[in-house]
């Protein structure tokens, strides 16, 4: 691949994640549900994780292991580091996105809605 095949996946990789984090939000500010407002809060949380990623690519990369016959590659290395908070990242999303879900169904229990404009006029 040329250069300027390599930059057009890049615009697109950047591209594509803002523009998750842009539906995200557009879900979490104008949707009255509770269930889409943790789901564009997951879609959110995607796209960050492809904008990390992105970030932390370098062309004709290699792993960060120091082995016989690499001694001079130290400068072609991806950098572990976005990698390893995107990994945690996507774990702590799954944990926040469960425990949401949970308090949703218990405040689904208690008042039978899931509309926010309904369960801001009620009184405990």
């Amino acid at each position: 691949m040329n250069l300027e095949n390599i930059e057009l996946i890049r615009i697109g990789v950047y591209g594509t994640s803002i523009l998750l984090i842009l539906i995200g939000l557009y879900a979490v500010l104008t949707k009255k549900s509770l269930i889409k407002i943790v789901i564009g809060l997951s879609i959110i949380d995607g796209g960050i994780h492809l904008l990390l990623i992105g970030i932390g690519y370098i062309k004709d990369g290699t792993a960060p292991i120091f082995s016989p016959g690499m001694e001079g590659a130290a400068d072609r290395m991806v950098d572990p580091v976005p990698q390893a908070l995107v990994l945690t990242a996507i774990v702590i999303g799954f944990g926040v996105t469960a425990v949401a879900l949970s308090l949703i169904i218990r405040l689904y229990r208690h008042h039978n809605t899931l509309k926010i404009d309904e369960i801001k006029n009620l009184k405990w």
